[in-house]
């Protein structure tokens, strides 16, 4: 999808966005939909408007299982997909792709585009609805203008984290008779016009607590707002594109120069955030924050109950509807990233634990047993068989853990029980834990290693049930240098965000994929003999990164029908 498909037909694509919203609108002539009949000046209720912001939120992608049937995640050094032929996440793991063979379901940005031009017809028409109901004091029509114009940032930010600068759209949907040679805006350009969307809206949304749960808990507030500009700073202060630009004298590709002050800017937007939003904590049980409303979630995009990640990801091995596809092999590389029990690395000899080859998930890390599923756990009442030939690792072609793992994480509490039953499998875009890690990032690349920094680990890592230990760290090491926080943080992030589209971008930007693609991605086999088990750790992927790799190639149809649109840089 190219810049040109950005422009609809304003009253015939109405059509499409309403077939998605209610039946009865599939029945209702074309010609019906119409900018007058959706944002209608008698429509004191803004019932066909908010069909059409409910259209607006659709383009919120879920990402569970998105790429092409995987996590993202399964494109990094924490998994693999388990599908039994090749597909697109092992391409992206290679590298396979150009600018004319692009990956379409992570490299297209087509949905993103048409995402922001149904979020500028909604913001340039809201107003002209009566609506008669506020929001305290704000008409309505500027919190849902508000909520419109933060999805619009949030698209903004996916395409500048895979491409760099892209072309800003304005405020005022185009119409096929307007000038469509757009060039990008630079990176620079793009970071302050999202925060400064961010900062415009974040007094017209929401806040908590919300005066109607039920219908409102999915909408972006106030916080979401400051939790998103966290995130967009911390990423502009990134190496990739803060000192480590690939392409130095571009500033398509990121800043021209180095400036320590980005990270203060990310700082201070994570701790304006904790300062002025008490209503958002740690959940107490980790693997409940994805299963259950809680005051840990800042956004959200909604996925409603059912079975689906269960039976999308859950071993194989079992029937009815409890059969599983396993279709997300964890990492060995992962599991051992995990420390033990007291918050040392597994081969620390000064951790009050053992850790013991042929007892390997004994005393570790409870985030461990919570993120992913290994041989002996416990799944819907039997003990898992994960060794070659066992029943939840069956030999032949079937689609099956190539790691000697599946994923746990976001499924619900089914270690006990018989059968599987409908949780709650919403998208989280942005959590609490994630604000106190970019703080803790932000404010130690800045000013080095603090108790403020130190802080907001053992918050984390105390709620994930590590021991706090004599010293009370929790396992962390005292006296860090800046080095040594750096990279205590990148693995709290690794482990505590694994499978939640963090890893693949957090190696980008921090620029050290090319070190981590050098090393293969490791699994486990486990051979039964007698009543022993024999676990021996292999390679199952090597993958392949190259510096373009950093940023994703412009769609190659862009770059020929506009002139003004330049490619990034290793791309053709």
């Amino acid at each position: 999808m190219n810049i040109r498909k950005y422009i609809l037909l304003t009253g015939l694509s109405l059509a499409v966005v309403f077939s998605s919203c209610q039946d009865e609108y599939e029945k209702m002539p074309v010609e019906d939909f119409t900018l007058d009949f959706v944002f209608s000046r008698t429509d004191s209720l803004g019932v066909q408007a908010k069909k059409y912001l409910n259209a607006v939120y659709s383009h919120m992608r879920n990402g569970h299982n998105r790429v092409w049937g995987d996590y993202l995640d399964a494109a990094t050094d924490d998994a693999i997909t388990s599908a039994i032929t090749e597909n697109d996440v092992d391409r992206l793991l290679m590298g396979n792709y150009s600018a004319a063979s692009i990956l379409g379901a992570e490299m297209n940005w087509g949905p993103y585009y048409s995402g922001i031009r149904k979020a500028n017809t909604f913001i340039a028409n809201i107003d002209v609805v009566p609506l008669k109901d506020k929001y305290k004091s704000l008409p309505l029509n500027e919190v849902w203008k508000s909520e419109a114009r933060f999805i619009r940032a949030f698209h903004y930010f996916e395409l500048l984290k895979r491409f760099g600068g892209i072309p800003l759209m304005g405020d005022e949907p185009l119409q096929l008779d307007d000038n469509l040679e757009i060039p990008r805006n630079t990176f620079e350009e793009c970071v302050n016009y999202i925060v400064s969307e961010l900062d415009a809206i974040k007094d017209s949304l929401r806040e908590h607590p919300l005066d109607n749960p039920q219908a409102n808990a999915h909408v972006p507030t106030k916080g979401a707002a400051m939790a998103l500009k966290a995130r967009v700073l911390l990423y502009a202060a990134s190496p990739l594109f803060n000192g480590g630009n690939i392409d130095p004298d571009n500033p398509l590709t990121g800043y021209l120069n180095y400036d320590a002050e980005r990270w203060k800017k990310a700082a201070d937007a994570a701790r304006e955030f904790i300062e002025d939003n008490p209503y958002y904590q740690l959940h107490s049980e980790f693997d409940q924050v994805f299963t259950q409303e809680n005051r840990e979630v800042i956004f959200h995009r909604q996925g409603g109950n059912n079975t689906s990640i269960e039976n999308t990801n859950g071993p194989v091995g079992y029937t009815g509807s409890n059969i599983g596809n396993g279709r997300t092999s964890p990492s060995q590389n992962l599991v051992e990233a995990f420390p033990m029990l007291d918050g040392k690395p597994i081969n620390d000899p000064s951790s009050v634990y053992t850790y013991a080859p042929n007892d390997p998930y004994k005393n570790r890390d409870p985030r461990l047993a919570k993120t992913v599923m290994f041989n002996g756990k416990n799944w819907l009442g039997v003990q898992l068989e994960l060794f070659q030939g066992g029943k939840h690792n069956p030999n032949g072609s079937v689609q099956k853990t190539k790691t000697g793992y599946y994923l746990r994480k976001f499924m619900g509490a089914f270690e006990n029980e018989a059968n599987y039953s409908s949780k709650k499998h919403d998208w989280i875009v942005l959590r609490y834990a994630d604000i106190l890690l970019n703080y803790a990032e932000a404010l130690n690349e800045y000013a080095g290693p603090s108790n403020e920094v130190y802080q907001a680990l053992i918050a984390i890592r105390e709620r994930a049930g590590i021991e706090a230990g004599l010293d009370g760290l929790y396992g962390l090491k005292p006296n860090m240098t800046k080095s040594e926080m750096r990279e205590a943080i990148r693995l709290e992030r690794r482990l505590e965000l694994a499978f939640e589209e963090h890893r693949y971008w957090d190696l980008k930007r921090w620029k050290i994929a090319e070190e981590i693609y050098k090393q293969p991605i490791n699994g486990l086999v486990i051979i039964k003999s007698g009543g022993a088990m024999n676990y021996n750790v292999t390679p199952v992927f090597h993958p392949v990164f190259k510096e373009r790799q950093y940023l994703y190639p412009i769609p190659y149809d862009e770059v020929i029908k506009n002139d003004e649109m330049v490619q990034n840089p290793g791309w053709e």
